[in-house]
């Protein structure tokens, strides 16, 4: 194999090889890459390295599925189909297509159980999957999220539900979570919030009758609020169809510019521009053990955490530009 040599002088060609031919004169071939050599005198370049054992990886990972060898928890959570399955296409979503900014990661407590407490609203509870795996994401921790039945009845949809590391909406179980060090993600508002027209949108519903302070005293973890701007705009409901909700056997059934009219094209969700903050913890260490049997303080941690969420809404969608940017 002929040495290759660089090659500089007057008289040069343009286009021709700077290569140098065994016997010392210049290569008459033509160039043909951008390094300015040809075929034969064409620098080695290096090659882009793969992903060190990714079909490895992914050969482990198909056979654990099919032989069953792989961990879940009493509730069904399996992490490594979370991380490495769902992780990246709610990462998608949350980077490219919402373009989320994250205020206050700092809040979420680094170890120990937890209760984020958050609006819940977009027709679609895209917004509890946008908060999960954000904080898996940035907090490198799971968040176990609280779901009505409807969510675990639902076929396929209530597997990935279970499998994600969702649990039905049973303070028993909830307790037992926090109690273990987990961060339990709760949405007081349910389907009034979710569900409700577009009218009303960034205006907090009911939060029900307390039972998430009740599960955070009895627990003694800390209350985080959360804030979620961006999610009203995904499907705006502009129309409830409640006979069809009735015969279908859903909460409400939504009607929006897009659909049912466009047909499964109505389904995408808008790339509206999403910021969801953390507020600072709320303590509940400090107080009397039996303080989840008193309605008055249940009432006003309620009431306090409500308002520290709306009025973070309101302080963020003045702060958001536009719906979409």
């Amino acid at each position: 194999m002929a040495e290759v040599l660089p090659f500089s002088g007057r008289g040069e060609e343009p286009g021709r090889c700077h290569g140098v031919t065994g016997s010392g004169k210049r290569c008459r071939n033509r160039a043909t890459g951008e390094d300015g050599y040809c075929g034969i005198h064409r620098r080695a370049r290096p090659e882009t390295p793969a992903e060190p054992d990714a079909l490895e990886d992914l050969l482990a990972f198909v056979r654990r599925r099919l032989t069953g060898e792989y961990e879940i928890d009493d509730f069904g959570f399996d992490p490594e189909l979370t991380e490495q399955v769902l992780a990246p296409v709610a990462r998608f979503l949350h980077q490219r297509w919402w373009r989320v900014d994250w205020i206050g990661l700092e809040n979420i407590p680094a170890q120990g159980g937890a209760l984020l407490v958050s609006n819940h609203a977009g027709t679609v509870p895209w917004d509890a999957v946008v908060m999960k795996f954000g904080v898996l994401d940035h907090a490198q921790r799971h968040v176990r999220l609280l779901a009505a039945d409807l969510a675990f009845r639902m076929p396929f949809i209530g597997a990935l539900a279970r499998k994600s590391g969702n649990t039905l909406a049973v303070q028993e179980d909830a307790y037992r979570l926090l109690d273990s060090g987990e961060l339990l993600g709760v949405f007081p508002e349910g389907y009034k919030g979710v569900g409700k027209p577009f009218s009303q949108r960034y205006k907090l519903q009911r939060f029900g009758r307390g039972g998430f302070i009740e599960l955070a005293l009895r627990a003694r973890c800390p209350i985080v609020p959360v804030s979620i701007v961006g999610s009203e705009e995904i499907y705006p409901m502009i129309h409830n169809a409640k006979t069809l909700a009735r015969i279908g056997g859903f909460p409400y059934f939504p009607v929006t510019p897009f659909f049912p009219w466009l047909g499964p094209l109505g389904l995408i969700p808008l790339p509206s521009k999403w910021m969801v903050e953390f507020g600072p913890p709320i303590e509940t260490a400090d107080l009397d053990p039996d303080a989840w049997q008193d309605p008055l303080t249940v009432f006003e941690l309620t009431d306090r955490v409500r308002d520290e969420i709306q009025q973070t809404l309101y302080r963020n969608l003045m702060h958001r530009r536009s719906v979409f940017y």
